[in-house]
C-alpha cells in the first residue's frame, strides 16, 4: 500500500475529502439507525463502527502527513529565497 507521502498532493487531497464525506455518512447512518434493536442490525451497526473508528485513525495518519509536507515545503521555500521575517514568509506562502 502506498504511503500518503508517495501520492500526488492533489491525490491526497482529494482522497482526504473523499474519506471525509465518508465518514460523514457512516456518522449520519449510525446515528439514524440507532432505534433498531434486532441482533441483524446490532451486528451491522457494529461492523459499521469499527470501520468508522479504522477510518477516522486513517483519515487522521492522512492529514498528519499532508501538515509534514506542506511544513517541509515551506521550509525549504524559506532556506531557498533567505526570507529572514515572518512578513516575507506569509507574502510567499500567499504568491
Amino acid at each position: 500500500m502506498e504511503t500518503p507521502e508517495e501520492n500526488h498532493p492533489q491525490t491526497q487531497e482529494r482522497l482526504i475529502g473523499d474519506l471525509r464525506l465518508v465518514i460523514e455518512n457512516a456518522e449520519e447512518l449510525l446515528k439514524n439507525t440507532d432505534h433498531y434493536t434486532s441482533v441483524l442490525y446490532q451486528n451491522a451497526r457494529a461492523k459499521l463502527s469499527m470501520a468508522l473508528n479504522a477510518a477516522n485513525e486513517e483519515l487522521a495518519r492522512f492529514e498528519d502527513a499532508q501538515l509534514t509536507r506542506m511544513m517541509e515545503a515551506t521550509r525549504l521555500a524559506n532556506e531557498r529565497y533567505a526570507d529572514k521575517t515572518g512578513e516575507e514568509r506569509i507574502l510567499r506562502a500567499f504568491h
